[in-house]
């Protein structure tokens, strides 16, 4: 069993490093099942997208190490990184994974909070007199 160098998916502030070799499908994330570790059914459609996407949920066997940011970001980064594992192994995905949009990072992020203002937009109630 030949584990494949690990690829990085950012997303917010989540980094993943996803570990995928050979396997019959097994996806664990933090040492725990992905189905564990993300209660929510949307959550766990996005660790799986990729995967769906090329036909191979029962091929792969994919270890992860996630962290920082919130459980959203954290799926969005692992989806992101198993679909560049994916490439990895098989440069012919390329078209269909990214047809699906699953190769471009999303670049949104919270804006700082600036000086004068209560949040990043919201100022202080004005006050006429």
């Amino acid at each position: 069993m030949e584990t494949k160098k690990g690829t990085i998916g950012r997303r917010k502030e989540a980094v993943a490093r996803v570990y995928v070799s050979k396997g019959t499908g097994a996806i664990s994330v933090n040492g725990k099942d992905y189905k564990k570790y993300f209660s929510l059914m949307y959550l766990q459609n996005q660790v799986e997208l990729p995967l769906k996407t090329v036909e191979a949920t029962d091929k792969f066997d994919i270890n992860v190490n996630v962290a920082g940011g919130g459980i959203k970001g954290q799926a969005e980064a692992i989806k992101l990184a198993i679909a560049r594992s994916l490439i990895e192994i098989n440069e012919e995905l390329r078209p269909s994974l990214k047809h699906a949009g699953l190769l471009k990072r999303d670049p949104r992020s919270v804006q700082r909070k600036m000086f004068g203002h209560k949040k990043a937009r919201r100022s202080y109630q004005f006050s006429k007199r």
